[in-house]
């Protein structure tokens, strides 16, 4: 039986993406809801009741909490029908941000939920992960093969199609990494704010020491989850004579009003890669997710013992 891509019904479209990309047959997951709220799902075996060797699971982990239940019974029962290596590819990875305990008796879910994973899959892919005092994924998630790709590239290219000298500015100084790969030779003025945060809604921006009068500015970032960041930047930059602020993101969260409120405060165009399924997706993130499955899948075939 070839590598089979196994997805859940609300991401077919990025999931058969990817599927397409890497010449692979795309299946979904049976899904079914009790009214207790439990799940019955059912995996897509041959006729003889078995899974390939080598599966590939598409989920990404935002609204997570439902989502790592699903994965917690897909990984388990897949194993049992013949599956032995499983590489999950999410191109948004939740609660990686709380990496240190900042009060007594906090959760640091990023070493639970990344160990959780760790335990059910041989790989794991994802996309600019929210990392803060941990220097690469595996530290994270503890697995065998974790790789962390970045959706700056794909932005960059969005952001060339529609200006031709645009100015990126980032949201803050987590933002850099994304801004200074995003205009990595291309010669683009590029910049990031300083922020000050005094609440989930509550946010303070100094604008970086760069001249936007006239300009069109792109504000870029990793992720846009109450949309007051990047709605604070647009309208300093505005104020300060930009000709046009637009945003491109790599995770649309946009919780609750988080769109509307940031086009309200002038931010013209929304774009975001399709990590997370959104109306605002513009940029496809595939092509790259393909060439790092293949990466793994290559590493795992030199070794075929189970877990």
């Amino acid at each position: 039986m070839p590598d089979l891509l196994l997805h859940f019904a609300d991401e077919a479209g990025p999931a058969q993406r990817l599927a397409t990309e890497l010449g692979v047959t795309a299946a979904e997951v049976e899904r079914h809801r009790f009214p207790d709220g439990e799940w019955r799902l059912r995996l897509p075996v041959d006729e003889a009741g078995t899974l390939p060797v080598h599966l590939i699971v598409y989920r990404s982990l935002d609204r997570p909490n439902e989502k790592l239940i699903e994965l917690l019974l897909l990984a388990r029962q897949a194993r049992q029908l013949g599956a032995v290596h499983l590489t999950l590819v999410a191109p948004y990875l939740a609660y990686m941000r709380q990496d240190i305990a900042f009060r007594p008796g906090e959760v640091v879910s990023q070493r639970i939920v990344g160990r959780f994973l760790a335990d059910l899959f041989d790989a794991v892919i994802t996309v600019d992960p929210h990392l803060h005092r941990v220097a690469t994924l595996d530290e994270a998630v503890p697995v065998r093969h974790a790789l962390a790709l970045s959706g700056a590239p794909m932005l960059a290219e969005l952001v060339a199609a529609h200006h031709a000298s645009p100015v990126l500015i980032g949201p803050d100084a987590e933002s850099a990494q994304w801004i200074d790969s995003a205009a990595a030779g291309r010669g683009w003025r590029h910049g990031v704010c300083t922020k000050t945060r005094h609440g989930d809604r509550d946010v303070r921006i100094t604008l970086p020491e760069l001249d936007v009068r006239g300009q069109a500015v792109v504000l870029i970032d990793d992720v846009a989850s109450s949309g007051r960041t990047l709605a604070e930047a647009a309208r300093l930059l505005l104020a300060a004579g930009a000709r046009s602020v637009d945003a491109a993101v790599t995770h649309a969260l946009f919780a609750d009003d988080a769109l509307s409120f940031m086009q309200q405060a002038g931010i013209r165009h929304v774009w975001s890669t399709d990590c997370i399924a959104h109306p605002s997706n513009a940029a496809p993130m595939a092509p790259l997710l393909a060439q790092a499955v293949r990466t793994v899948q290559q590493a795992l075939r030199h070794n075929t013992a189970p877990r």
